[in-house]
């Protein structure tokens, strides 16, 4: 049986048309699959990156949380120190004022001892200078001679000579406050050697008189000006031992301190500057004695020692 050639040629296309169906059905399968098992990796690590996540979120949590109470822990350890530093601080200031409150009542204790013993070393070398002046003013014994009898000396009355009886001479001593002020006066002026006889005059005549306490001072700001440290520091330590209440005493430790240091005497010194600011806190010669005491980078504070 023959089939006509349009018939063939249908059956023909048919039949490819049927083989390409089947091909593509084939390959759209396959790709399927594959898809299928992409995706399915894919959820895969989803999954594990959410739960990977979720245990750092925990963990990092937990290390917050420990973080912070290791701060309040260390915040707690900062507060509690800062309290007992802040208690021995105290304790430290009130014993360092109870014991410069002792030393100073030590030290006022000995400086009133110093005090009165020159006062009295003074008492009894005025009480020598006035014997010996009472001794100056009487006239010379007379003189004993063979027989009981005694011939009188020279210059009496049944003398030799056959002159009158004739008393002694004597200084008058001058004005107090005269001389004081005369002395100052050519102390100022550079007078030097006139004021030192005047304030010497002072010293000699009223020695007891808080008028002395001043002349010793200007005696020591003579030798201090001519550089004469020695000297200047005696006077200025009369005047302190013995009237140490004098309007002067302040600058008389102030330089006293000063002439020391020239001397090379640092501890000497830098103990009178600082006894200086002890005794007079407010006064101008301390504000010097603190900024020399600066300068020479000593602390100032410590209590001098006596």
């Amino acid at each position: 049986m023959h089939i006509s050639s349009s018939t063939r040629n249908r059956l023909l296309a048919a039949a490819a048309s049927g083989l390409l169906f089947v091909s593509s059905a084939a390959s759209a399968h396959a790709v399927s699959k594959e898809i299928v098992e992409l995706q399915t990796q894919v959820q895969q690590l989803t999954d594990m990156v959410q739960r990977l996540q979720s245990t750092l979120d925990t963990r990092m949590g937990v290390l917050q949380h420990l973080a912070e109470q290791t701060a309040d822990v260390a915040n707690q350890m900062t507060t509690t120190v800062n309290a007992m530093q802040q208690k021995l601080n105290a304790q430290g200031d009130a014993a360092n004022g109870k014991l410069d409150t002792v030393s100073g009542q030590v030290q006022s204790l000995n400086d009133s001892v110093d005090e009165l013993k020159a006062r009295i070393a003074k008492l009894d070398k005025s009480l020598q200078d006035l014997q010996a002046q009472i001794q100056n003013m009487q006239g010379p014994p007379a003189l004993a001679q063979p027989g009981g009898t005694a011939t009188p000396a020279p210059g009496q009355a049944g003398s030799p000579a056959g002159g009158p009886q004739t008393a002694p001479a004597t200084q008058q001593a001058p004005p107090l406050q005269e001389t004081l002020q005369a002395g100052v006066r050519d102390y100022n002026a550079g007078r030097y050697q006139v004021a030192a006889g005047e304030f010497q005059d002072v010293v000699h005549y009223y020695p007891l008189d808080e008028a002395a306490g001043t002349a010793e001072f200007y005696l020591g700001e003579i030798a201090y000006q001519q550089q004469d440290y020695t000297d200047a520091i005696g006077f200025y330590t009369q005047v302190l031992d013995a009237f140490s209440g004098n309007a002067k005493a302040p600058a008389a430790l102030l330089h006293k301190g000063l002439a020391l240091l020239a001397t090379n005497k640092k501890d000497a010194g830098i103990h009178e500057l600082r006894l200086l600011i002890q005794r007079h806190p407010q006064s101008p010669e301390a504000r010097v004695a603190r900024s020399k005491l600066n300068g020479m980078g000593v602390k100032i504070s410590a209590a001098p020692s006596h």
